[in-house]
C-alpha cells in the first residue's frame, strides 16, 4: 500500500512552532514497553522529567495498546466470528489504544503533569481510503495544536485514524510508528522519538548474536531493507514516510543511559549529525 501524505494547510510553515511558538516533540511509546500498570507509571515519571527539563516543549505522546492486547482482541473477534469484517475489527482494536491513552493520561495527572488524552477523532489524523493501492493521510496540525495550548502533554492513540464516514480505520500492525512519523511531519516537530524495549538498531540480531554492535546511525534505506528482511523494530511504512518527508527519527529505550539510533537520509554519521542539528 502506498502512503501519500499532506498536511492540513495553515498558511505558514509550522516547523518547530506550536502554541506560543513552543517547539513540538513527538514521542511514541510502544506496546512492548507497556507491560503492566507499573510500566505506565514509569512512563509517566519519565515524561514528567522531560517536561521539567524542557518546559517550553509540547509533547505529543503516541501510545500503543498494552503488550499483547491487540492479539487478545483479535483472538476474541475470531472466537465470536470466523471471519470478522475489517471495519468491526478496527473498532475492536481501537479499544486497546484508547484504554492505553486514558491510563497514561491518568498516571500523568497523578504525578502533577498537565496532560490531555485525545480520542481517535480528536488527534487530527484522517485516512480517507480512495482505492485499493493508495491512501491520503491528512494531519490537521492547527486543530491538534489548539488542543495542546494549555497543557504540556497530549496523549494520542497510535495505529488508528479517522476513515471514510468518520469510521475508525487501522494503519496496519506496527502502525503507531507511522502515526508518530506522520504527526511529526505534519506538525513540524523538532524531534520524532520511537521508544522501544530495545536501545535502537544493532548490526545484527542481539537476541541471536551476543557480539551484535549497536548502531549510532542508520540510513532510511538500510532500515527499510532490514524491515523487509524481517526486522520489525520500526514499521516499514513508517520508515518510508520518514524518508519521504525528511523526518529524522530517534529509536531508543526509556533508559536514558542506553544507546540510541538516529535514522536520517545521510550516508555517514557526520553528515547525519549535521543534517539533524535542528532536532538535537
Amino acid at each position: 500500500m502506498e502512503w501519500l501524505y499532506h498536511s492540513q494547510p495553515s498558511g505558514k510553515d509550522d516547523r518547530g512552532t506550536g502554541p506560543k511558538d513552543s517547539p513540538v516533540v513527538v514521542i511514541k511509546i510502544g506496546g512492548s514497553v507497556f507491560t503492566d500498570l507499573t510500566a505506565y507509571k514509569r512512563c509517566a515519571a519519565y515524561l514528567k522529567k522531560r517536561v521539567n527539563e524542557a518546559p517550553r516543549e509540547k509533547l505529543i505522546v503516541v501510545v500503543s495498546a498494552e503488550f499483547g492486547m491487540t492479539d487478545r482482541l483479535q483472538e476474541l473477534a475470531r472466537q465470536l466470528c470466523a471471519a470478522p469484517d475489517p471495519g468491526t475489527l478496527d473498532l475492536l482494536w481501537s479499544t486497546g489504544e484508547v484504554r492505553s491513552v486514558a491510563t497514561l493520561t491518568l498516571c500523568l495527572h497523578a504525578v502533577g503533569v498537565p496532560a490531555v488524552g485525545l480520542s481517535v477523532h480528536e488527534c487530527g489524523l484522517r485516512a480517507p481510503r480512495q482505492d485499493e493501492t493508495a491512501e491520503h493521510v491528512v494531519v490537521d496540525g492547527p486543530t491538534l495544536r489548539s488542543r495542546i495550548a494549555c497543557v504540556h502533554v497530549a496523549v494520542v492513540p497510535g495505529f488508528l485514524a479517522r476513515g471514510p464516514g468518520d469510521r475508525i480505520v487501522s494503519l496496519g500492525r506496527g502502525g503507531s510508528d507511522l502515526t508518530a512519523v506522520l504527526l511529526a511531519a505534519g506538525l513540524g516537530a523538532v524531534r520524532c522519538e520511537l521508544v522501544k524495549d530495545v536501545p535502537g538498531y544493532f548490526d545484527k540480531d542481539p537476541n541471536r548474536f551476543p557480539d551484535a554492535v549497536p548502531l549510532d546511525h542508520i540510513t532510511y534505506a538500510r532500515a527499510l531493507a532490514m524491515a523487509r528482511e524481517g526486522c520489525d523494530l520500526v514499521q516499514a511504512k513508517a520508515i518510508e514516510a520518514a524518508a519521504r518527508h525528511g523526518t529524522p527519527v530517534i529509536v531508543r529505550s526509556l533508559n536514558e543511559g542506553d544507546h540510541q539510533t538516529l535514522l536520517t537520509a545521510a550516508e555517514t554519521p557526520a553528515l547525519a549529525q549535521s543534517q539533524s542539528a535542528a532536532v538535537a
